[in-house]
């Protein structure tokens, strides 16, 4: 039971990271914008330095929107690692571990409103050509399956 709680523990602080990482990043999608390669993020638009994002008006709100829920899936995943952190020591013995279980669910979809919104208004961008999405946007999908499962382990697990 500890090697799992363990490996829960660690899943998560994997998962925490990657968010972090694919939140801040300008690298979900790649391609070539005014002949040089550059990327794009939620944030920025980066070629050989980073400046604002170009984006259409009818697109803005929805970037805002992407912006939004992968802050608060980061919030809401730490948020859960503290409750299980906290429930770990607090928590009778044969309880499950529902707060953190819950909380990492509304983690899980903000994910999956932030990811999928992007994945339905972005697949151009204004301006580049040969256009692929980065390895920021992979992680997000990552994290949304391990954000899944650690919250359905967190459900089923009890506290021995």
């Amino acid at each position: 039971m500890l090697v799992l709680l363990a490996g829960i523990f660690v899943v998560h602080i994997a998962t925490v990271i990657m968010l972090f990482v694919s939140t801040i990043a300008n690298v979900w999608m790649v391609g070539y914008y005014n002949a040089e390669k550059a990327s794009s993020g939620l944030w920025l638009l980066c070629n050989r330095s980073c400046g604002h994002l170009p984006v259409a008006t009818s697109d803005d709100a929805s970037l805002k929107a992407v912006q939004a829920f992968m802050i608060l899936s980061i919030i809401f995943s730490v948020i859960a690692l503290v409750m299980f952190i906290v429930q770990l020591f607090t928590l009778e013995k044969g309880k499950r571990f529902y707060i953190t279980g819950a909380i990492m669910l509304v983690c899980w979809l903000c994910i999956l409103i932030g990811a999928s919104i992007y994945t339905a208004r972005f697949t151009k961008m204004p301006g580049f050509r040969e256009v692929h999405h980065g390895y920021c946007f992979i992680l997000a999908w990552i994290c949304f399956c391990f954000s899944f499962i650690i919250s359905i382990l967190y459900l089923v697990l009890r506290k021995k």
